[in-house]
């Protein structure tokens, strides 16, 4: 597998953003420092970054287990992990 160019990134990127109802030709296009918004590359950048570094190492993890089935089982994804984490103290433990 090759490493995406940064044209496939942000294609991903802008793609992403507008399945999920994020226009990002909303963002100025030069920075605004009265209103701290972010330009548009700054945002490009900086999601480019993340998808190119961050989602091999979240693919990567695996809650412990004796087996992948059994860890699917045990620990299933919260939708709230920090409500969770205020009634029980732990996110970990349902």
């Amino acid at each position: 597998m090759s490493i995406p160019t940064t044209e496939q990134l942000d294609a991903y990127v802008r793609t992403r953003l507008a399945l999920a109802g994020f226009d990002l030709s909303l963002l100025p296009e030069v920075f605004d420092a009265g209103t701290g918004v972010p330009t548009r590359d700054q945002v490009l950048a900086s999601l480019r970054s993340f998808v190119a570094a961050t989602p091999g190492a979240i693919a990567g993890w695996a809650p412990p287990a004796r087996s992948a089935e059994y860890a699917q089982q045990a620990s299933p994804p919260l939708l709230y992990p920090s409500i969770t984490e205020a009634w029980t103290g732990k996110a970990g433990e349902r």
